[in-house]
């Protein structure tokens, strides 16, 4: 039974910024902040070979419609996450490559450790960040507090033994009522306990256009110049390119759709400035030729304005932190 802690339970906040909303002075006088993450996932999913009870039918060309047994592997749906890793991973490094642009991997720890020359590559030879995605890519709604605080540190130190590095950003997307708050603290208590880096950032929300601060319940008791509160580098499904396989979504796998969502989207947060843009992808999705092209093509978009700064965000959090210290009570340090 999953008990909910008060100490970890962040509270809604319906107000933001107001009309005025957030500049996040960008460095170089940059309009905006562009985030590409890539989730990588593929051999962390749902596969009787791993335990599970049948194969993932979650994000994948057929999806649950293509048949599912229980006890038996669904070779399709393995053989086209296994498409991720072996080609798609690859096709999107080339692309970012090319455009010498650092991303931010969000990676399920057994997927790096089954495919150990990627996550190396990563970080050694391309420089992208690695960030936690979880220790594999299932549900853990249902852990207890001690479960999950050592299901998400044997991903971090997974991830580490894997790539070389620990991550300081996390984004599970799944959890129990706690997993978001209690973040900070698993962190610290990694911090004591290994002289691991405390947490940078989470990007566990979807609520906002830009990084802001929250105050930390667990830390409540603390005076206001011990408290270190928590970052959010807001994620989002919108730009999302899981919506090829979702309805309703980018309904064409040629992926025009998506190809001048991404444009619009660019277009409005460049205009109105001090923003930051995510463009979520799978290697098993936009790793697909035509996908791949359509991304490509907003990426050529996006290199031939001025003011673009294509960033990590692990380096958004870095330059946000700078430029805003935590200020207990307020979402921009008190800016």
């Amino acid at each position: 039974m999953v008990i909910s802690h008060p100490q970890y339970q962040l509270p809604r906040d319906f107000e933001g910024f107001g009309p005025e909303g957030h500049d996040c002075q960008w460095p170089n006088g940059a309009r905006i902040a562009v985030s590409f993450v890539l989730n990588y996932e593929e051999g962390g999913e749902r596969s009787v070979s791993e335990g599970d009870a049948h194969s993932e039918p979650y994000l994948w060309e057929k999806g649950s419609t293509g048949g599912y047994k229980e006890g038996h592997r669904h070779l399709n749906a393995e053989q086209d996450f296994e498409y991720g890793s072996r080609v798609g991973v690859w096709r999107l490094m080339r692309l970012f490559k090319d455009y010498g642009w650092q991303i931010t991997i969000y990676a399920v720890a057994r997927a790096m450790e089954l495919n150990p020359r990627f996550g190396q590559y990563c970080v050694q030879e391309a420089g992208h960040e690695i960030a936690n995605h979880g220790l594999r890519w299932l549900e853990f709604w249902d852990y207890d507090l001690e479960k999950e605080k050592k299901y998400i540190k044997d991903a971090q130190n997974l991830l580490q033994k894997v790539t070389g590095e620990f991550p300081v950003g996390v984004y599970f997307g799944r959890g129990t009522p706690n997993t978001h708050g209690a973040l900070p603290e698993i962190f610290q208590e990694m911090h004591k306990e290994q002289g691991t880096p405390k947490l940078l950032y989470s990007s566990e929300c979807y609520n906002d256009d830009v990084p802001y601060w929250m105050d930390v319940p667990s830390e409540s008791h603390l005076p206001d110049s011990e408290k270190e509160g928590l970052l959010l580098v807001p994620y989002n499904y919108d730009c999302n390119d899981g919506k090829f396989h979702m309805a309703p979504g980018f309904m064409t796998s040629a992926g025009q759709n998506y190809e001048e969502y991404l444009k619009s989207t660019f277009d409005c947060l460049y205009r109105e400035g001090g923003k930051m843009m995510n463009v979520p992808l799978h290697s098993r999705i936009t790793g697909k030729a035509g996908r791949n092209e359509a991304l490509r093509r907003f990426c050529d978009y996006i290199s031939k304005k001025e003011g673009v700064w294509v960033a990590t965000r692990r380096d958004i959090a870095k330059h946000y932190r700078n430029k805003f210290p935590y200020k207990p009570g307020s979402r921009n340090g008190g800016n």
